[in-house]
């Protein structure tokens, strides 16, 4: 059985682990009786931490928040974890988040003990991040959390945006998830005035106080909301698009490209059609020949065009028929 100051500290890390825990699974987790368990939760309220006791045929327990809730306890690895992140957090696409990151790094290394202070103190040290090649966009925290409390408490959101051409617009949405590509944000919402899905770049929202009334949650747009967003983020930018006949089943194809590639759509049993795009007709004809089967294309004009020249540098590029 484990000394009471050992169970305790075992006990705090199995409520902090989940938010309800039944007296019976904290007693079986701990190896000993429910009553030393109303005990041990009866030292730990006397240590300043809000263990709250839940209503039911058995009787439960929850540890809730505080302003004066004492440091968390954590295990090594976990440590580990939130050292990294929020050294990553430091040099993130967040704005204003990067001075109080290294505060808190700072406070937690204090607290570490030795053993992995060296641990974090190794990777901060020996890690080196390697700059974007242009400046990312950045957005900051307060946004970020304005947008993220709208989509948890389904407000409706009132904001400014602009668009990718700077033009401005009044726009009214149901938000429904926050999505981080690279060095991006993206919110999924509804918009209530076009009556239909949009994704707007975080960093182009200026959110209007306050939110507006409850809303109750539709269907999303797609069961994968970050293969949703690198779809339509993707096809937004794309300056040229093609439909393209794979003679290959829409399986096999599915698996060779990603959500940012295009979309695949079965024919039949042997062949599918990819919906593509790109900036250049260059780009396109190499990422279709990596597919290893073959296709036709009959549009755009641009892009067959190309092909056609690829096929006659290629030819041109190999040794002609042996003469008989």
């Amino acid at each position: 059985m484990l000394e009471t100051s050992a169970r305790l500290l075992r006990l705090l890390s199995l409520l902090q682990a989940r938010p309800d825990w039944s007296g019976t699974e904290l007693a079986e987790r701990l190896g000993v009786s429910t009553r030393t368990v109303r005990n041990d939760v009866e030292r730990l309220r006397g240590l300043g931490y809000p263990v709250h006791a839940t209503r039911g045929s058995v009787g439960g327990y929850r540890l809730g928040a505080g302003t004066s809730l004492p440091p968390l306890l954590l295990d090594d690895e976990e440590a580990v974890a939130v050292a990294v992140g929020l050294q990553t957090a430091a040099g993130g696409s967040v704005t204003g988040i990067e001075e109080t990151s290294l505060r808190a790094l700072a406070k937690l290394r204090q607290m570490l003990p030795a053993r992995l202070r060296r641990r974090v103190g190794a990777l901060q040290s020996s890690a080196v991040r390697v700059p974007a090649d242009a400046p990312g966009p950045t957005v900051s925290a307060e946004v970020l959390t304005v947008l993220a409390a709208a989509c948890r408490d389904h407000e409706r959101l009132r904001f400014d945006y602009r668009d990718h051409d700077g033009a401005a617009s009044r726009r009214i949405a149901e938000p429904h998830r926050l999505v981080n590509w690279g060095r991006r944000w993206y919110l999924v919402a509804w918009d209530v005035e076009r009556q239909d899905w949009r994704t707007f770049r975080a960093d182009r929202v200026d959110p209007r106080q306050p939110t507006g009334p409850r809303f109750s949650p539709r269907e999303p747009p797609d069961d994968d909301i970050t293969a949703y967003v690198s779809r339509r983020v993707s096809a937004a930018g794309w300056r040229y698009r093609a439909r393209v006949t794979v003679h290959a089943p829409a399986a096999t194809i599915a698996e060779r490209i990603g959500p940012a590639v295009g979309t695949v759509e079965p024919v039949d049993e042997h062949s599918c059609v990819l919906d593509t795009g790109g900036d250049t007709v260059e780009t396109m004809a190499v990422h279709i020949g990596l597919l290893g089967v073959d296709f036709s294309v009959d549009d755009p004009p641009e892009l067959v065009a190309y092909l056609n020249e690829l096929s006659a540098r290629y030819q041109r590029a190999t040794p002609g028929p042996p003469a008989s």
